[in-house]
């Protein structure tokens, strides 16, 4: 198994399982409640007309979509790997805002120090 000698992003990490499943689950619904609905108007809105088979079109022809919407998941959104620090390297260089009256800020790293071999030390 190959791995890649970069760590994965948190911003480009795909959704969890349970949460794909659970949005899937979600719109399944969301669509089979319109369906309900557009079955009850077929037959509660009087005088029938046009509208009268837009809802019975409705009724017929949601539950192949819902299942079609349900059954893409994550699969379709490919999410590329985001790199923040080129996002950094992106931005402007000079300030939006004047900020010749804000404090210089200076980052100091520091490295361990390096332990001498015993017979070295004086």
């Amino acid at each position: 198994m190959k791995t890649s000698p970069r760590a994965q992003s948190a911003t480009s990490l795909p959704q969890a399982p349970g949460d794909d499943a659970g949005s899937r689950f979600t719109k399944y619904m969301v669509m089979m409640g319109i369906r309900l609905a557009c079955f009850a108007a077929m037959f509660l809105i009087t005088p029938y007309g046009w509208y009268t088979f837009v809802f019975a079109a409705g009724a017929i022809f949601l539950p192949y979509l819902a299942v079609i919407v349900a059954n893409v998941g994550q699969d379709a959104d490919v999410v590329d790997a985001v790199a923040p620090e080129r996002m950094i390297e992106a931005a402007p260089s000079t300030p939006a805002v004047d900020d010749s009256d804000a404090p210089t800020v200076i980052r100091i790293a520091e490295t361990p120090r390096l332990e001498q071999p015993r017979d070295e030390r004086s």
